[in-house]
């Protein structure tokens, strides 16, 4: 592991971090709802993206260093299990127990299925 992919990976995770702040009080401004649509959201498209880079990466040797840029250090910053974790026991705790069994199952069903989506897609190209 070199010193300029060590960086590469911080600074791709910086940019993730801060897309996801972006996207996330884009989809606040626009969706008026007491659900955690915008963390849904970036997770399952996060998901879905990762799967694309792991099947370019297996299937057509995008090479390993841009694998974990992107992988690691950009979809790592964009997507947040913690944040997902901390709402749905928000949920719980605010005895919206539909809302956080839709919100963390779903979002793990819907994640699952969005990288097997990205998987496929992926070997494609």
């Amino acid at each position: 592991m070199t010193t300029i992919l060590v960086l590469a990976v911080a600074v791709a995770g910086g940019l993730g971090a801060v897309t996801r702040l972006v996207f996330d009080g884009f989809l606040r401004s626009r969706i008026a709802i007491a659900f955690p649509i915008g963390t849904t959201i970036i997770n399952v498209t996060g998901s879905f993206l990762l799967g694309v880079v792991t099947s370019l990466a297996l299937a057509h040797g995008l090479p390993p260093e841009w694998r974990v840029v992107l992988g690691t250090g950009f979809l790592g910053g964009y997507t947040t299990f913690s944040t997902a974790s901390y709402e749905t026991v928000r949920l719980a705790q605010q005895r919206r127990y539909r809302a956080a069994v839709v919100n963390g199952f779903g979002m793990l069903v819907l994640a699952l299925l969005a990288a097997g989506l990205g998987l496929w897609l992926g070997a494609l190209f």
